[in-house]
């Protein structure tokens, strides 16, 4: 009974609790629950050693790191009633989904190693290899779509794609955006490209009529993001993809009033979750460029398929 009590006293600190029902699913790395938990690593670290000290969790070293997991043969069948009052804490609701995102880095080799090479690029002089010369046979690899450029402003990525797309619909609410990228469009004979005027929340666009629906930098600038999403599953055809590139959540407070931002960008995980709700499967989300300059803004890429 002694022992039950011990094991209770020590589960009744929610983040404590939180931290042994990921491990039950999982072996994970104090820099892992960091990211899971948003925590310290110190907080954490105090945590698992007042756990491992209980006998609760136990630790293994692989390679550099030290990975922890859960004892359930000391739990003595208490797992339920922890998992019942898990649900009570509004935190370990996002729990599941961000160990997923986790577990996902952990084996995505692939893009580690692209990561290391993306750093390199460009440091050395190659003849003949340019960003521009990459991104130009992107474009034209890419099959005949109709895309919807989402919060398109003046049209910069409109334009690009207009070189392969069937067609581009390019919506702003801003009507001088669209009369200035409309303008642009006639300059440049681009007749596959068509200007509408629209909310990010009420897309002037027919159901089931796009292939590709693309954010670029434009998410968080809408009051409701998530309900931006589901628009976007709405004009989708079955089987098109949306692709979301935005900032990662940040703490540049001045952004709201130098860029009229409405959201300090999102996390992974809340992407994640924005493509779930609005019923997108084959979901990836990565991290893939940090500026060099303060505040070093980082920008992330996420995409989902409308099955």
């Amino acid at each position: 009974m002694a022992s039950i009590l011990r094991s209770l006293r020590l589960v009744a600190e929610p983040t404590r609790l939180r931290i042994l029902l990921l491990l039950e699913a999982e072996e994970l790395s104090v820099a892992e629950l960091q990211e899971i938990l948003s925590a310290g690593q110190s907080s954490i670290s105090t945590h698992l050693a007042q756990l491992k000290k209980g006998g609760l969790v136990e630790d293994r070293r692989t390679g550099k790191s030290t990975l922890y997991r859960l004892k359930k043969a000391e739990l003595n069948g208490l797992l339920d009633l922890l998992r019942r009052e898990a649900a009570q804490i509004p935190e370990a609701t996002d729990d599941t989904a961000a160990l997923r995102l986790v577990l996902g880095k952990r084996q995505d080799k692939v893009r580690a190693y692209f990561d290391q090479l993306a750093g390199k690029f460009g440091r050395h002089y190659v003849p003949g290899r340019s960003w521009k010369g990459l991104a130009e046979m992107l474009l034209q690899l890419l099959p005949p779509m109709v895309i919807a450029d989402l919060g398109a402003g003046e049209g910069t990525v409109s334009q690009l794609f207009a070189q392969r797309a069937a067609k581009v619909i390019a919506v702003d609410n801003s009507e001088k955006m669209v009369e200035f990228g409309s303008d642009l469009v006639k300059q440049h004979h681009l007749g596959n490209v068509e200007y509408r005027l629209g909310d990010l929340e009420a897309l002037p666009i027919e159901d089931a009529s796009v292939d590709l629906a693309l954010f670029s930098q434009s998410l968080h600038h809408a009051q409701h993001p998530q309900k931006a999403v589901a628009e976007a599953w709405r004009i989708l055809k079955p089987g098109g993809r949306v692709a979301i590139l935005d900032l990662v959540r940040h703490h540049f407070e001045q952004a709201r009033e130098m860029y009229a931002d409405v959201w300090l960008g999102f996390t992974e995980t809340g992407l994640q979750q924005f493509l779930r709700q609005a019923r997108f499967g084959n979901i990836h989300t990565s991290v893939v460029h940090r500026e060099a300059e303060s505040p070093h803004f980082e920008t992330v890429l996420a995409v989902g398929d409308k099955s």
